[in-house]
């Protein structure tokens, strides 16, 4: 879900739902509030969209990991780091 592109559309769908509630009922003010109604709707449809898509993510990056616990791993082990801490900790310079 591209943001800018969501709220591209949404703006021109809350412009075509004010269009046809003023339309409809022939009052400002009413279509003002409906249109307002719409459009909290509408973000609150694509926040939960948004967190919908992260916990679907989420659930299958742990379910290719295998979640850690299956395989054994231990996360406080130094080893499960991608940089051996033995040479981060050298008094070398290093430019030779």
């Amino acid at each position: 879900m591209y943001a800018p592109r969501v709220f591209a559309s949404m703006i021109g769908a809350l412009l075509a739902f004010a269009v046809a509630t003023y339309f409809l009922t022939q009052s400002l003010p009413r279509t003002l509030i409906e249109t307002i109604i719409c459009a909290i709707l509408l973000q609150v449809g694509y926040f939960l969209g948004v967190l919908y898509l992260s916990w679907k993510e989420t659930k299958a990056r742990r379910a290719r990991l295998g979640d850690g616990k299956t395989m054994g791993v231990s996360h406080t082990d130094d080893t499960s780091v991608g940089l051996p801490t033995s040479n981060m900790n050298r008094s070398e310079p290093l430019n030779r």
